[in-house]
């Protein structure tokens, strides 16, 4: 039986986490409408409870207005119950949509992916609302290895998009072996959500995956499952921008003062420092419409973390969490 996962309650005050204040705001501006429909759509509470399937919920505050005023600031601010859950059959459409964009506008098995995302409840977790009739999903993350799924259509079509993206030489070949010879000791790490969800969720969230993938090694019926988890790289695929003028690789800045990368999920900015390898590549899907973004493009980023990096990955991303003001 999988353990309980309790976290501390807090209230917490929604905002993008980056970097920068011109990364935080960038994000913000290219993502806030995201969460906005789905709270007001909402019935939110003020109590807070553990689930039933022993995943964790808390308190969050939702800021809906940038007004000074403080009579405006506190009717904007909603008070919303968020709980971590098992994946079910239900999630369906909910978890289509936060992946419909993982693999850009490519056309693929994407219905078959989710399927394997809803089937794997050893090691999975979706963010709702509690005790909400609605569906709606605000986050759903996994670790799906490479070498137990290979045969499905969706993993041999999201290998072929992979390999077809990757322009540099020296890392096709280890690209291939990821997909080969070491896939069942490759975790394809899925993170995907509303961008402004509460930043206090990420440090729970995360835990609860790798605690998740330690559990299962211990927990699964099966020799040959138990083995499943026992990742030893995580492979992520993710949306970054990326700055028109940035010199050569991800990092250099451009001439002028701007960030040459805005990280859309400030943890892969962490994942991105820990790599042992990445490659970026173009998205076909633009969505920069605000001025502030307006000399970057919507840019892919492949990475590959080795498994003995998350704790420290953990650690930071805490920090980072804690040292928001």
């Amino acid at each position: 039986m999988t353990p309980n996962v309790k976290r501390p309650r807090r209230k917490l005050v929604a905002r993008p986490v980056t970097f920068s204040p011109f990364a935080r705001s960038a994000a913000h501006l290219a993502s806030a409408y995201m969460i906005k429909r789905q709270m007001i759509e909402n019935k939110l509470h003020e109590s807070c409870q553990h689930t039933p399937n022993g995943k964790c919920c808390g308190q969050r505050n939702i800021d809906e207005t940038d007004s000074d005023s403080d009579e405006e600031s506190s009717e904007g601010v909603v008070q919303a119950d968020f709980a971590f859950f098992d994946p079910k059959p239900d999630d369906f459409h909910g978890v289509k949509t936060l992946v419909q964009t993982f693999l850009d506008n490519e056309e693929w098995n994407l219905s078959g992916f989710v399927d394997l995302i809803l089937e794997q409840t050893t090691v999975g977790t979706v963010v709702k609302l509690e005790d909400e009739d609605d569906d709606g999903l605000f986050s759903v993350v996994t670790a799906l290895n490479l070498g137990r799924y290979k045969d499905h259509k969706c993993m041999k079509e999201l290998e072929e998009y992979i390999l077809s993206v990757c322009h540099e030489s020296n890392l096709v070949e280890q690209l291939r072996l990821l997909f080969s010879k070491r896939a069942r000791d490759v975790g394809l790490l899925v993170s995907q959500r509303v961008v402004n969800l509460p930043p206090q969720l990420l440090p729970p969230l995360y835990d609860a995956l790798f605690d998740e993938v330690s559990w299962a090694v211990e927990d699964e019926p099966t020799e040959e499952l138990r083995n499943s988890f026992r990742f030893k790289t995580y492979l992520i695929v993710t949306k970054i921008y990326k700055h028109k003028k940035a010199n050569g690789k991800l990092g250099k800045k451009p001439d002028n003062e701007e960030e040459p990368v805005i990280y859309v999920k400030a943890e892969d900015e962490l994942f991105h420092e820990l790599s042992s390898w990445s490659f970026s590549f173009p998205l076909k899907i633009q969505h920069v419409t605000s001025s502030e973004l307006k000399n970057y493009v919507s840019t892919g980023l492949v990475m590959a973390v080795e498994a003995d990096k998350i704790p420290t990955f953990r650690q930071q991303l805490r920090s980072l969490i804690d040292d928001e003001p």
